[in-house]
């Protein structure tokens, strides 16, 4: 079972994304922003970061744990061009409204896996 990172401090989204991840047959790690690092991702095939963090800046933490070498989706209130520029300056693969998991958040999750996986 895949290990993916959850780094949301918003109980309600990182329970969504939490269980978008178990829907693809992934294994979650929940994580608090101020917890996300490197280490913390260590073993995990990949990171869902929410950009609304309020335990840490969510740029440092894209940074962190994009030093760890896993992709990372970052999800984000709405489509803001320069919010998204900055998180792919920080590290993060795709940049994704949440409007988009919450549609359809395992078939994003597994795409966004998949076209990583034949990245590498």
């Amino acid at each position: 079972m895949a290990r993916i990172a959850v780094v949301a401090d918003d109980l309600i989204w990182a329970s969504r994304l939490t269980d978008a991840v178990r829907r693809t047959g992934g294994q979650p790690v929940a994580l608090a922003g101020a917890a996300a690092d490197a280490a913390s991702v260590a073993g995990c095939v990949g990171a869902l970061v929410d950009v609304a963090l309020v335990t840490a800046d969510p740029m440092t933490v894209i940074a962190a744990v994009h030093a760890g070498g896993v992709p990372i989706l970052a999800v984000a209130d709405h489509d803001d061009v320069e919010l998204r520029k900055r998180a792919l300056a920080a590290g993060a693969d795709r940049v994704l409204a949440y409007r988009k998991l919450y549609e359809d958040g395992p078939g994003v999750i597994s795409s966004w896996l998949a076209r990583t996986a034949g990245a590498t």
